[in-house]
């Protein structure tokens, strides 16, 4: 079986720079990195991880060897320096976004127009939907930069409340007028059905165990173009 490069990684100080540096793996990889405390670098031809500036060399260890345990406890192959090396193996739980990820799954399960809508209503219901909680997070965040102390922290501030006024506004908008849409249409899905797990009457093949239609056949890949066509085009 060949190995997935994506769930390797190396977390390692760079001989050169000395910094505590994490590379390879997939976006799970980076999402736990990110959580152990890493911050993501992201270059035109490359990207990585670092430790945060001002740390001390014992508090960067500290850091990368979370982040080895949370990563090996997960199934994540990791190339690190001996110092760094540990049998701890974190429990995992499952983050917050996986919850919201799931309804993207549930709606590729919908069969109706009804069922979209009140999986859509969890995102603009406007007293506890996810769009209405991110934008009061956003509006948190901005009154925690308020009092932070730095010139540019009060910019910041005023971008954040910028973005939940305006983009998540928006998208809150148009996801609430589909959402209404849906609930008004009372329409299956032409391309799903739920299984009854049944075979009717007047079914002629004995070996069928349901009445579904079969999965649309995939299209053919078009045949290469002859050899020298292309030279033949004026």
């Amino acid at each position: 079986m060949p190995r997935t490069t994506d769930r390797f990684l190396g977390i390692r100080r760079d001989p050169h720079s000395g910094e505590l540096l994490a590379r390879g793996g997939d976006s799970e990889a980076h999402s736990i990195l990110q959580r152990a405390g890493f911050v993501a670098v992201v270059r035109l031809h490359e990207s990585y991880h670092r430790a945060p500036a001002g740390l001390t060399e014992d508090e960067e260890s500290r850091l990368a060897t979370e982040a080895v345990g949370r990563l090996r406890a997960v199934g994540y192959h990791v190339d690190c320096d001996e110092r760094f090396d540990t049998e701890s193996r974190p429990a995992a739980y499952p983050a917050l976004g996986v919850s919201v990820s799931h309804l993207a799954e549930r709606i590729r399960e919908a069969t109706d127009t009804a069922e979209a809508a009140g999986i859509l209503t969890e995102l603009t219901a406007p007293h506890d939907g996810i769009l209405a909680g991110f934008s009061e997070a956003l509006g948190a965040l901005a009154q925690f930069f308020d009092g932070l102390g730095d010139a540019s922290d009060p910019y910041t501030a005023e971008r954040l409340r910028y973005l939940a006024d305006e983009y998540v506004r928006i998208i809150h908008s148009d996801l609430t007028y589909t959402r209404e849409r849906l609930a008004d249409r009372h329409a299956p899905h032409p391309g799903r059905r739920a299984c009854a797990e049944q075979v009717p009457d007047h079914e002629t093949e004995r070996s069928a165990v349901c009445a579904c239609p079969p999965p649309p056949r995939a299209l053919p890949a078009p045949a290469p173009p002859p050899v020298g066509a292309a030279r033949l085009r004026r």
